[in-house]
């Protein structure tokens, strides 16, 4: 067993019922039940035949200030700057901020700090270089919401900031023009998940006066959905209805720059989904931001000619390829620092000189992996080190670094991921401090469960055609998982290893039914399981294409032996 308990949901029969009555399918409506949909208007949402709203965007906190600022700096014909973020929901924002100042004829630049010798975020080398460039107006995107004294500068020197970001606020609101963040604890914004790109979004609606016409939506929701994905935002309410715009365009009419990047992917020909946004799209577009090269995925993006965009795409897929390689080579050495037996509570590992623009993905993958935070942290020539933290479960990794605020030189991010500057000396204090405070919260997690919609009593649900209508549900992710199901007391007819011996193929039958499985990552050995054993699985349903041939397969999530 993976997880050391599985907490299996349950449905609504009579509301189940009810939908198969009203023509939806039975895997499906038995699937939304499980997720405590029971009302008709709520599962024509879901399953796309009534569109969910957009709110309006003058509900947000300081909207109208921003759109009089920047609407009267188009006016003036100042010239503006988009100060960005370096990650992909950072960069998709810059985008289609400058698609809309380009489209008003306004001279503009975009500026994104560099990762490694300006870090995350506005600061006063920057500004000042944009005050000499001639720009009036700084209008920052997914990022700024904490930077007091930089929002102080740029009034010193007689630039004015219109400040969008989705960030958690500290107690002061920078001095600005505008402050549009949905966390703010004054915005009464209905929806307070957006990403930065969804916010920017919203301040486009916001200029335009229109915030739900197919055309301002068509426009820009590629990008946001690529950058909500990328950024792990919850994939409900909003974000949801912009993501589902979002992947029907790229499905039907994509921009040049992501046809020509799907298509050196190798994902052309195939349905681009969440997951091929959240697996293939956004880390290759990370890769130049990690390696330092952020321009070259802004030119991707805004790239309007095949010629271009093939060219970009090429590269950055090679960039992405090197990344790759960057990243192995300092997860093995994370991975020989820790102990033989890692210890209950934060990983945190400490090295000068790590390579920082890969640490994120590698505190994502040892967090996954010991089911534990994790933070890694590098540092500099200097004695500052800069660290990436992940979360596992329900700890909050940014309530954590709150409670270390006075030892840190700087921290920001969300409940889920963050980043961290602190200084050598003051590490093994911060050690201590996130232990502690890790062990105030412990009796509160549940690191080790797997949480399962139903279990399917009757297997001779899964058919193609089932599964292929739970799939058309997308986009799942973040807040709104992918399906997850169990089937108990299945008997193994056949179990082997494959690929090397690092992945396992079971067939499994009941109640008449036999299924295929696929267990990745685990030989039948590291399993445990034989022919002939009477075993529970908890898997994910898919349809698997293999030359020309369509069949059920169960991406098994776990297996244990049935009771």
């Amino acid at each position: 067993m993976k997880f050391s308990n599985w907490d299996i949901g349950s449905f609504d029969r009579k509301s189940a019922i009810g939908f198969v009555n009203c023509g939806i399918n039975p895997l499906v409506s038995v699937f939304l039940t499980s997720r405590g949909i029971t009302d008709i208007n709520d599962v024509l949402a879901a399953t796309g035949f009534k569109p969910a709203p957009l709110h309006d965007p003058f509900l947000m906190a300081d909207m109208s200030k921003a759109v009089t600022r920047i609407k009267n700096a188009v006016r003036l014909k100042e010239r503006i700057a988009i100060y960005g973020d370096y990650d992909v929901d950072g960069m998709t924002a810059s985008a289609i901020l400058a698609m809309w100042l380009k489209s008003q004829k306004v001279d503009f630049e975009i500026y994104i700090p560099g990762r490694f010798d300006e870090g995350y975020g506005l600061n006063t080398t920057a500004l000042d270089t944009l005050k000499a460039n001639g720009v009036k107006l700084v209008i920052t995107v997914d990022c700024g919401v904490t930077a007091i004294d930089e929002a102080k500068y740029a009034k010193k020197i007689g630039l004015d900031l219109v400040i969008t970001d989705h960030h958690e606020c500290k107690e002061e609101l920078p001095l600005a023009c505008a402050v549009v963040d949905p966390k703010r604890p004054d915005c009464n914004y209905p929806y307070r998940s957006l990403a930065g790109v969804g916010v920017v979004f919203k301040l486009i609606c916001a200029l335009e006066g229109d915030f739900d016409s197919d055309k301002i939506i068509d426009m820009y929701s590629e990008f946001v959905a690529i950058g909500t994905v990328a950024d792990v935002m919850p994939v409900v309410g909003e974000n949801r209805e912009l993501i589902r715009r979002g992947l029907n365009v790229l499905n039907t009419n994509p921009r040049p720059c992501l046809r020509c990047l799907l298509k050196e992917i190798g994902n052309s020909s195939e349905k681009v989904t969440a997951s091929t946004i959240g697996f293939s799209i956004a880390p290759r577009l990370n890769a130049a931001g990690r390696m330092g090269q952020t321009d070259l995925s802004v030119a991707l993006l805004l790239s309007e000619s095949d010629e271009e965009s093939e060219r970009l795409a090429i590269e950055l897929c090679r960039l992405n390829a090197e990344r790759r390689n960057l990243e192995l080579e300092i997860y093995e050495e994370a991975i020989a620092m820790l102990p033989e037996v890692v210890p209950n509570e934060p990983i945190i590992l400490v090295k000068h000189d790590w390579y920082q623009g890969v640490t994120g993905i590698i505190a994502a993958k040892i967090a996954e992996k010991y089911h534990l935070p994790t933070i890694v942290i590098s540092i500099d020539e200097d004695g500052i080190g800069r660290g990436s933290c992940r979360s596992f479960g329900s700890f909050a990794i940014y309530d954590a670094l709150r409670s270390c605020e006075d030892i840190l030189d700087n921290f920001g991010g969300h409940e889920r991921a963050a980043g961290v500057t602190v200084s050598e000396e003051k590490i093994e204090e911060f050690r201590k401090r996130i232990n502690a405070y890790y062990h105030t919260c412990i009796e509160a997690l549940s690191e080790t469960n797997l949480k399962l919609d139903f279990e399917v009593e009757k297997p001779a649900l899964l058919t193609i055609e089932n599964i292929e209508a739970l799939e058309s549900l997308e986009p799942f992710g973040s807040g709104n998982p992918s399906p997850c199901l169990c089937i108990c007391g299945a008997v193994v007819t056949s179990a082997q290893s494959i690929g090397s011996g690092k992945h396992s193929k079971l067939r499994i039958e009941k109640a008449g039914k036999t299924l295929e499985c696929i267990f990745f990552s685990a030989s039948t050995d590291d399993l445990g399981i034989t022919e002939g054993m009477l075993v529970d699985v908890a898997f994910e349903p898919q349809i698997n294409e293999f030359r020309g041939r369509s069949s059920v397969q169960l991406q098994l999530l776990d297996i244990r032996v049935s009771n």
